[in-house]
Parts: structure tokens; sequence; C-alpha cells
């Protein structure tokens, strides 16, 4: 398989931000709040799931400092049809004291602070700053991963490698084509059965080989 060349990366650029200049994230949310935890609560779950959960949880705990004091049972009873609610509900508890005693329950608006809260690291803190402050960071989570190596974009094995490769190929907008990609390889660049007559890239596309993070 083959990087993409120059001018294979520009087409794909202007394909992704025609098609998809509008996109945003599927998660629902209200403030940074809503946003922050529903992202984490989203790590190997599905956006629709964590849209089914989040408005019962955010009726009981509709702040920080109302999270920070809930109950690590009924938080669990609440999100238990997330996949790995029991660390998921640590996590978020945990996460609400410290911005409650850290940062004064203001969730932080930048890299370093976020990823020192719990269930916050790089991809989630990145995805916070594109969808909340439409900050020029990109996020490489499952679909982009695939999508990203599938076009030829980037061949490398981690999740940091690729996000290394996209931003120094893509430099501008990349919150726009983490977006772009997140939606695209979710409902077309499929891991499996991928709906290749729909695809804006099928002449561009590598394999349809199905790619995961090492």
């Amino acid at each position: 398989m083959k990087k993409a060349t120059k001018e294979q990366i520009k087409e794909i650029k202007q394909k992704f931000i025609h098609n998809y200049k509008d996109s945003v994230t599927e998660l629902k949310f209200k403030n940074d709040y809503e946003l922050l935890v529903s992202i984490i609560l989203s790590a190997q779950c599905t956006d629709k799931r964590v849209n089914i959960i989040t408005p019962e949880l955010f009726r009981r705990y509709k702040d920080i400092e109302s999270l920070s004091n809930a109950k690590l049972q009924d938080v669990k009873d609440i999100i238990k049809s997330c996949s790995f609610f029991n660390n998921k509900a640590k996590n978020i508890i945990s996460m609400a004291n410290r911005v409650k005693e850290k940062f004064q329950n203001k969730i932080p608006n930048n890299q370093k602070d976020l990823i020192s809260l719990s269930g916050v690291g790089i991809k989630t803190a990145n995805v916070f700053l594109i969808e909340f402050y439409g900050q020029n960071y990109m996020a490489v989570d499952t679909h982009v991963f695939r999508v990203s190596h599938r076009l030829g974009l980037s061949y490398g094995k981690t999740v940091l490698q690729t996000q290394d490769d996209l931003t120094k190929i893509l430099k501008d907008d990349l919150g726009l084509f983490h977006q772009s990609m997140v939606l695209f390889g979710r409902y077309i660049c499929k891991a499996v059965k991928p709906d290749c007559q729909n695809c804006l890239f099928d002449h561009l596309c590598q394999t349809t080989q199905s790619f995961k993070p090492s």
C-alpha cells in the first residue's frame, strides 16, 4: 500500500471540506460539563447509546457540584447499559471531584489540565476542545484510524502516531477533518461491509482492510 501523494491529499481535503463542512458531534449536550461527561462515556460505546443514557444522568446530576457528591452505585445504575460502566462511573465522579477541588467547578479549557482528569486521555481532551472551543486539534478514534489508513494518509500503528501524521499533512481545520472522518467512517467507510458504492474516494482507497490501532 502506498502513502497518498500531495495531489491526492489535496483532493481528499477538498472533498471532506465540501461534503462535511457543517459536521458536528452527534452527542447531545447543553454545556461544557455535559459534553465532557458524554465524551468520557462514549469511549468504546456508540453516541446513540450515550444519548439514551445522559438525559437521566444530567437530570439527576446537573453540574460538577452535584456529580461530585453522587453515590457510585446510583451512577452505575443510570449508565449500566454503557460499555465499561463500572470504570466510567468511577471516572466521571472522580473527574467531577478534581474539577471541583482544583479548578473551582470550571471545566479546564486546555489540553494539559484536561488530561489530568480521570477518564480523560489525549483523544477525549482533543475532541472536547474541538467540539466546544473549535480549537485546531486532531483526535483519532477507531473511525478516523480506519479511514486514514484506507486512504493512505497514515500507516502509523498507534493512535498517537496516526494523530501526528494527520496533524502534519492536514495542518489546518483539523477539527473539521476529525469530525468528517468520524461520520464518513461511521456511515460509509465502515469496518465491515463498507459502502464503497457511495464512497467519495473509491479511486483513492488503498484497501478495504479494517485497520485497528495496536
